[in-house]
């Protein structure tokens, strides 16, 4: 679990240096990024998909992207040193970050 974070962080760093308008500041604000984006996503996020049923269903998943969108905003709110510019932008990290978070699941 812990190598799962540290390299979802990794992640999320080398995320910041490839999409214009993500900014974090340094390895140790990716870090805290990756944590609470995790605990976020298994806390509320787990509600929000409950609540969201109906949507998941008939979008196939799709919906889980929004969500996970939202997820990463509030994430940007509570996290100083870490900033995304416009919802573009986060709605591609979110991609990212959840394709990442998923291979990372599957590996360890």
């Amino acid at each position: 679990m812990i190598l799962h974070f540290l390299l979802l962080g990794a992640v999320i760093l080398v995320l910041a240096g490839m999409l214009p308008g993500l900014r974090v500041e340094g390895y140790g604000t990716a870090l805290m990024v990756a944590v609470l984006y995790v605990l976020i996503n298994l806390t509320l996020g787990a509600v929000l998909m409950f609540v969201a049923l109906p949507f998941m269903i008939l979008t196939v998943g799709l919906f889980k992207l929004v969500i996970n969108t939202f997820l990463l905003w509030i994430t940007d709110q509570l996290i100083e040193n870490f900033e995304i510019e416009d919802i573009g932008t986060t709605f591609i990290a979110a991609i990212l970050i959840t394709l990442s978070d998923t291979v990372l699941t599957w590996m360890f």
